[in-house]
């Protein structure tokens, strides 16, 4: 049997295997400790929980409009009117299967063969291959590594060729944690409006932001520089709403018919017990989000200074999202006391799971050598005992 022969031009994604790896090793008895999984370890705040029930007790589980039912729209109008200085109407506004729809209709929305999508690296593991599958090119593009992974404008607009059709971005960023900055994000606009492509902003991690650190939404800027973007955010990371898949973008009114052809055709619409689920996270308490963030926050210091503290490692702190992505290349090329041999973050990544059970994602997923991303989703006790197991396997490796 032949399969289609787009399925060779990508893959699937590497952290989704991961987690069916270590799904596996705990149903073998193993105990593992999980700083690999890109979700908050808080449950979803009780009442969404109780808004989906009663969506469900009140036989709201039919078919929804494609781009969600209008209570929702209404909501994510208001959300990004108060919070991103952001105008849009409901009909310039989908709901999606969680922000990853949203990123992946929106890139099959605009590219195709011929077409390049600039991603800067590092980034998160499926853009590259959600522009693959759209028959595009992504084209790799550097940050500031000793800077904070910062936006290198320099490298971007070299890379911009006529057949560029678009950029992702994703601040605050997974996997650096980086939060860029509005003066770079008004420089990005100004060689959009100028190409003529349009900037995917995956804004997330929007909520989970410290040191007085602020987020900008690029759309923000001008009604020409909103023409060039599509916002995308959703409820996963912000609610602790991840298997519920509620996301949602913001664009033009003909993008999104266009975007929603894709929808129709597909998913048809997210879930409508999610929908109203996502109406109360929106328009209720921010309180558990507030405590989440406050914890969150406490996590980031701690892991940051324990990892500083381990010979052959360093770390930027990180300013959003709940990664760090230290560099780990100093151990590339030792030898462990079992014989296993580490080339690269790989290697590295597989031999701390298989010998102190702590899982980690390693840098090439996101496309970057020499890394690591750790995300700082669990609890103290549980980042406590990593750390020390992680310390523990990387006094095992010699040159």
């Amino acid at each position: 049997m032949k399969f289609a022969e787009r399925m060779s031009r990508f893959s699937g994604s590497p952290t989704s295997a991961l987690i069916a790896r270590v799904a596996e090793l705990r149903a073998a008895g193993k105990n593992i400790i999980s700083l690999n999984v890109g979700e908050p370890d808080f449950g979803t705040p009780d009442y969404v929980k109780v808004a989906g029930i009663k969506a469900i007790v009140d036989n709201f589980t039919k078919y929804t409009a494609g781009t969600g039912i209008i209570e929702l729209r209404k909501a994510i109008k208001e959300k990004l009117k108060n919070d991103n200085n952001l105008d849009y109407e409901t009909n310039e506004i989908c709901a999606t299967v969680g922000a990853k729809q949203a990123i992946f209709n929106a890139i099959m929305a605009i590219a195709g063969p011929g077409d390049e999508v600039l991603l800067p690296i590092p980034c998160w593991v499926s853009y590259t291959d959600m522009v693959k599958f759209a028959g595009a090119t992504p084209v790799f593009v550097p940050v500031k590594n000793d800077e904070g992974y910062i936006l290198d404008l320099e490298a971007i607009e070299a890379a911009i060729t006529p057949n560029t059709r678009g950029i992702v971005i994703c601040t605050p960023n997974n996997p650096t944690g980086a939060v860029y900055s509005e003066a770079s994000l008004r420089q990005l606009a100004e060689l959009a409006v100028k190409h003529d492509f349009y900037i995917i902003s995956d804004e997330i991690y929007e909520k989970l932001i410290y040191d007085g650190e602020e987020h900008f939404s690029i759309a923000s800027i001008s009604p020409e520089v909103k023409e060039h973007t599509v916002t995308v955010n959703g409820c996963s990371k912000a609610y602790a709403m991840t298997g519920w898949r509620l996301g949602y973008l913001a664009a033009s009114k003909e993008f999104i018919a266009n975007v929603t052809k894709i929808q129709t055709q597909t998913t048809s619409a997210t879930s409508s017990i999610s929908q109203k689920a996502g109406l109360a996270a929106l328009t209720g308490s921010q309180h558990d989000l507030e405590v989440m963030v406050a914890e969150f926050d406490k996590r980031r210091k701690y892991v940051t200074d324990r990892l500083n503290a381990i010979p052959g490692i360093s770390c930027t702190t990180p300013k959003g999202a709940f990664y760090i992505l230290p560099d780990v290349s100093s151990y590339f090329g030792t030898t462990a006391d079992d014989g296993t041999k580490i080339n690269n973050a790989k290697d590295l990544a597989n031999f701390i799971l298989e010998k102190e059970q702590v899982a980690l994602v390693p840098g090439e997923a996101f496309n970057i050598e020499g890394k690591v991303r750790i995300s700082y989703s669990n609890s103290m006790e549980n980042l406590c005992e990593a750390l020390n197991r992680l310390e523990h396997a990387l006094s095992l490796l010699k040159k």
